[in-house]
Order: structure tokens, then C-alpha cells, then sequence
């Protein structure tokens, strides 16, 4: 018996993707799993404590992000801190998400923060 496609097989990612108006937007992930396979890809150490949260610092100690579900600060709607210090240690920004922004967006607004090559922006 020989079976034959009557349709050329692509992978996924060779399919076009939908209009805007037809896709399906990410709407939930409550796990740290996208933000934590991302960060230990670049060299970051990842260390989970005995209350489930997630710590995670950057190679240089300079940016530290947090998963943090079992805390106060998850209470008040803060799931995701991002801390950026300067070189002498001092805050210069912060960032928190809520328990309502999927995981992958997290990540993404990571990997944007990773690739930037400078501290400053073009416009200056």
C-alpha cells in the first residue's frame, strides 16, 4: 500500500500567521517557567525558596528579578518585581507586574531589557 499527501506538509513555523483580527491572544500563564528557561539560558542563576517564590540575578548582580506568589506584595497585585541597580548598587528603576500579565509577556520585556547593547538610549 502506498499513501500519498494531498497537501504539502510545513512545519509551524513556516505557517503564516493569522490576521490580527482572527489570532488568539495570549491571555494567561501563571507560572515563572517562561521567564526562568530564559534567564538561565543567559547565564543567570535561578534559585527557588522553601515559600515557592523565584529569585533570579543577573551575571553581574546588577538586575534582579523576582517571582513572588507567596508574599504581601503578590497580595497587593505585584507578582514580578524587576530591580535595575547602577554601578555603585543604587536602585536606578524598577518594574512590577501583576498576577494578570502572562509570563511570556514578563520574558519578553526581559529579553528586550538583555539585547539592549547600551545603557543609553539612541535618542540621547
Amino acid at each position: 500500500m502506498t499513501l500519498t499527501a494531498t497537501t504539502v506538509f510545513r512545519p509551524l513555523a513556516e505557517l503564516p500567521p493569522p490576521a490580527l483580527g482572527e489570532r488568539e491572544w495570549l491571555l494567561e500563564c501563571h507560572c515563572a517557567r517562561p521567564v526562568t528557561d530564559l534567564l538561565k539560558a543567559q547565564g543567570w542563576d535561578v534559585v527557588a525558596d522553601l515559600d515557592c517564590n523565584v529569585h533570579c540575578s543577573s551575571p553581574d548582580r546588577r538586575v534582579y528579578v523576582g517571582f513572588l506568589p507567596e508574599t504581601q506584595e503578590a497580595a497587593r497585585g505585584e507578582l514580578w518585581h524587576i530591580h535595575v541597580t547602577d554601578n555603585s548598587g543604587t536602585k536606578a528603576w524598577r518594574q512590577t507586574f501583576g498576577p494578570d500579565t502572562p509570563a511570556q509577556a514578563v520574558a519578553g520585556f526581559l529579553a528586550a531589557l538583555i539585547n539592549f547593547p547600551t545603557r543609553y538610549c539612541t535618542c540621547v
